[in-house]
């Protein structure tokens, strides 16, 4: 079957208008039972752990939780949880029904997920929460101890006080108990799990396995901070049984989901014949590798694809380096440079130029041969330079105080370890802060954790202030890294990137 052509899983276009997509127009029967519960429903789940699942075909039913809005999970469950997915290749795309899904819920539903989590079926959690949905602190790494819960986080400090006056932590300040907690008070990821993890203590129903899907260093030592955190805060006995029940699952994801369009819409519905609202746009490449227990079950994701390795920490580093490095390189040197695509921003030979060097410094500390770095970067290259798949820099480029962090800082750090300077690791530091000073310069708004103190930073070398551009890039740096902020040489080293790169931010 070629790639432009409709898969069988999918039903034949009718004729005249497009159906409506739900079980009954779709033709589908009967579904799995619920066995793995997701928070932080949106489109790379959906083109990720959810295709994986569907393709295992092992009777694993998913029941997906939004994060901040009900919109998604609103359009999906009115599709009785089917949606289309779209493997975009440079020569067509393949159609897939996707049926794994089979509740689609509020993420303030909090009786519903403290009801399937105190199910013994249920076995597995995954979250895609983006890197700032574990409230983690900034200097959680500062002191070597691993990540950890950043207590005093608003939102954090939010969740922990509604939890105990229901209960949560056996202080019940109102009269309501845990079954009954007000889901649009509890605002994280781990506040809500707090939640039905309590039920599933006072239900019984024995271990599971939490399995972190996000782009960032060690993920299942982040959901262990985040989760034991809040925990800890509100119950301690319950933290102690969740620490002891409850295994966390390290994980490397890869797969280029851009954001779906009102043009991918139609052209779905043309291609099959139904009016599906939320169908999901990716790239055939897909990747999935992961380590730790699953004391409950699992599905075998490995028919599917997905790998099992006892050391994961080569294959994460490979993934955030050399795919998630280059893609944050892109986002801010690309748009400085006046595009809006990964496809176009690769095409300017300085900045195909620039991630060359970048992948270079960090090829030289990815030595496993089983992770055959060539190979990969080749791969990544004609993954990035698909036309077709319209990555937006703007949407790539959010969080990036988040993301530098774990993405070109340690590519510098063990540069300059080995006795290199590391400048090409810290190019993409110095596009971010052009990019952020001329966001604020022209007054596009930031969308990162530390907007405000991004602000503030670029303030800082503005004329008139009495500081140089020097001082601004050690008050932006100290957004990103403060240890790093108070080298000089480092410091240093950024501010002749950004001097030798200066342009015009596209609007």
């Amino acid at each position: 079957m070629s790639a432009a052509e409709t898969s069988p899983a999918v039903p034949p276009s009718p004729a005249g208008e497009p159906r409506p997509l739900t079980a009954a127009t779709a033709g589908v029967g009967h579904r799995p039972p619920v066995r793995i519960v997701h928070l932080g429903l949106g489109a790379f789940h959906r083109a990720h752990q959810a295709w994986y699942t569907e393709r295992t075909g092992d009777g694993w039913g998913i029941a997906a939780f939004t994060g901040r809005s009900p919109e998604a999970a609103e359009q999906l469950a009115a599709q009785d949880g089917l949606y289309t997915l779209v493997e975009r290749a440079a020569d067509g795309d393949r159609h897939q029904l996707i049926t794994a899904v089979v509740e689609a819920h509020d993420g303030a539903d909090l009786q519903t997920l403290s009801g399937l989590l105190a199910s013994p079926d249920t076995a597995v959690v995954t979250l895609t929460i983006t890197e700032a949905g574990y409230r983690l602190a900034s200097d959680s790494h500062d002191d070597g101890a691993g990540p950890r819960l950043d207590g005093a986080d608003p939102l954090v400090a939010g969740d922990v006080a509604a939890l105990r006056a229901h209960g949560i932590g056996g202080v019940t300040t109102d009269g309501a108990g845990p079954e009954n907690v007000d889901g649009t008070r509890v605002r994280t990821a781990a506040g809500r799990l707090v939640v039905g993890l309590a039920a599933r203590r006072a239900a019984g129903a024995g271990p599971l396995a939490v399995v972190p899907c996000d782009n960032l260093p060690a993920n299942d030592a982040a959901a262990r901070a985040a989760l034991l955190g809040t925990a800890r805060l509100v119950d301690a006995e319950l933290a102690d049984w969740i620490e002891a029940t409850v295994s966390f699952v390290g994980t490397s994801i890869d797969r280029i989901t851009p954001r779906t369009t009102d043009a991918d819409r139609s052209s779905v519905a043309a291609a099959t014949g139904f009016a599906d609202a939320v169908p999901v746009v990716t790239e055939p490449f897909s990747s999935w590798i992961l380590a730790g227990d699953f004391p409950a079950g699992r599905p075998a994701w490995e028919h599917a694809g997905a790998v099992f390795v006892r050391d994961l920490e080569p294959f994460e580093r490979r993934k955030l380096w050399l795919l998630n490095g280059a893609h944050s390189l892109l986002a801010y040197a690309g748009q400085l440079r006046g595009h809006a695509t990964v496809a176009e921003a690769l095409a300017d030979p300085a900045v195909a130029g620039w991630v060359e060097d970048f992948w270079n410094a960090a090829e030289r500390h990815l030595t496993a041969p089983e992770l055959d770095v060539p190979a990969y970067r080749a791969a990544l290259r004609e993954r990035f330079a698909n036309p077709r798949i319209a990555h937006h820099l703007a949407q790539i480029g959010n969080d990036g105080s988040l993301k530098l962090a774990a993405r070109a800082l340690p590519v510098y750090r063990a540069e300059r370890d080995a006795g290199r300077d590391g400048a090409a690791a810290l190019r993409p530091v110095a596009a971010w802060m052009d990019q952020m000073t001329a966001q604020v310069t022209a007054g596009i708004p930031i969308a990162d954790p530390s907007a405000d103190r991004i602000d503030t930073a670029v303030d800082t070398g503005r004329s008139g202030t009495g500081q140089t551009d020097t001082d601004q890039t050690a008050a932006l740096l100290a957004v990103v890294d403060p240890a790093l902020a108070r080298d000089e040489q480092t410091v240093a080293a950024v501010a002749a990137l950004r001097a030798g790169s200066r342009t015009t931010v596209r609007r």
